[in-house]
């Protein structure tokens, strides 16, 4: 019987100790000092010559939890990384192209199944290639079906983005990415080039979004650049957000870097174009900063509406959300849906990935999620040319334990 009293007045005192001074601080039911182990990851990442720097952001529940820069944003001048740096974020482009492209969707403008030679009468004429391996003078095929605007959306049209080493790819890249002074002017020669196979038969990353900036343009009578800045960057307040940056913000751009062979990060000697872009492209093209793109996936999680305005309804989020390329995505537990990556299976992804989970990433290392369930979007940019998927894992895998409720 002492024994076990001496066993519960311990007991008290180990629990007292945890109640006073020790108790984790929770703001918005995020665990804030768990969220030192993200900026631990990052200062690792940054001190292995990985990346220059990094900043990074944690929205829950509607609060800004966590927002913090660290390294540099050039590794030469030793510029250190701030918070409204802006990035080059290349194919997180494509789900604010898909949004702007859905606004006129809900204006009536066209249906998903719709072909898209109904609005551009030339990619009736698509051919398709027998092998990735094929000449250029080897036989094709004829469609067996037209590519729809859902496919167009997917990456399941049969496009292709030119970013595998094969013959037909290498051809594409070569050819469609030449100097062109619009995207209209750019994309009148997709239909030059074979597709990799048969539409709604297989994903592939494609060039498709740069389709969906010349169907912005007809349809609006407005340039992409005129159409994002009216209908989506001004309205939510995205000041840093564009293709071309103004003089007095372009000391904030961060610098693209590259990890060499030897195992050195330096300042890339190629930079993107930050001034006189004409080229409105749907598949890169903008800079932006953390707290902007944020502020566009605050709009997106909460159904299409901010602050009190509605810039889509939520059954088109829901709809742009939701799995529409069946099993072709190749990504454990994932598929795509129109503009974003989603979620199917949270534990098919071995990561704490909730089911309807969106995200997607950039060339350079910039990377996002939105968990409409658990309210939570987390944001990840640097500027590094070796792109991998790993730091968007990491990023699930550092966020989700600061989860505490």
């Amino acid at each position: 019987m002492k024994f076990t009293k001496l066993l519960l007045v311990l007991f008290s005192f180990l629990l007292l100790g945890e109640i006073s001074g020790q108790a984790p601080k929770i703001v918005a039911g995020i665990n804030v000092d768990r969220v030192k182990r993200l900026e631990k990851f990052v200062q690792s990442e940054i001190d292995k010559g990985n990346i220059p720097g990094a900043v990074t952001m944690i929205i829950h529940n509607g609060t800004v939890v966590h927002q913090g820069a660290l390294g540099y944003k050039n590794v030469s001048t030793k510029t250190p990384m701030k918070i409204d740096d802006l990035f080059y974020i290349q194919s997180m482009t494509k789900p604010i192209i898909s949004t702007a492209f859905m606004m006129l969707y809900e204006e009536g403008y066209f249906k998903l199944d719709d072909p898209v030679s109904k609005y551009l009468p030339e990619f009736k004429n698509f051919r398709v290639v027998r092998s990735v391996n094929d000449g250029p003078d080897a036989p094709t095929d004829s469609l067996k079906s037209e590519m729809t605007i859902t496919q167009l959306m997917s990456h399941s049209s049969g496009l292709t983005h030119g970013l595998n080493d094969n013959p037909v790819e290498n051809r594409f890249r070569k050819g469609y990415f030449k100097q062109s002074k619009t995207i209209q002017e750019r994309v009148s020669n997709i239909t030059k080039f074979p597709l990799l196979a048969q539409p709604g038969t297989q994903w592939n990353y494609s060039a498709g979004p740069d389709v969906l900036c010349v169907l912005i343009e007809k349809f609006s009578g407005m340039s992409v650049n005129e159409f994002l800045k009216t209908r989506i960057f001004d309205p939510l307040e995205m000041k840093s957000t564009g293709y071309n940056v103004p003089k007095s913000e372009q000391s904030k751009i961060v610098s693209l870097h590259m990890k060499g062979n030897n195992g050195t990060i330096s300042v890339a000697a190629n930079q993107p174009p930050f001034e006189n872009v004409t080229v409105w492209s749907g598949v890169n093209g903008l800079f932006s900063s953390a707290a902007d793109y944020a502020t566009f996936c605050q709009m997106m999680m909460a159904g299409g509406t901010y602050k009190g305005k509605q810039y889509l309804s939520r059954k088109t989020v829901d709809l742009m959300t939701s799995n529409q390329t069946g099993d072709l995505f190749q990504l454990p537990g994932t598929q795509w849906g129109l503009g974003f990556a989603v979620v199917t299976d949270g534990p098919a992804t071995k990561t704490p990935a909730s089911k309807g989970l969106f995200f997607w990433a950039g060339a350079n290392n910039t990377h996002f999620f939105i968990d409409p369930k658990e309210k939570l979007i987390a944001i990840f940019m640097t500027q590094e040319g070796n792109f991998t998927l790993d730091y968007h894992t990491s990023l699930r895998q550092m966020v989700y334990q600061t989860l505490a409720n």
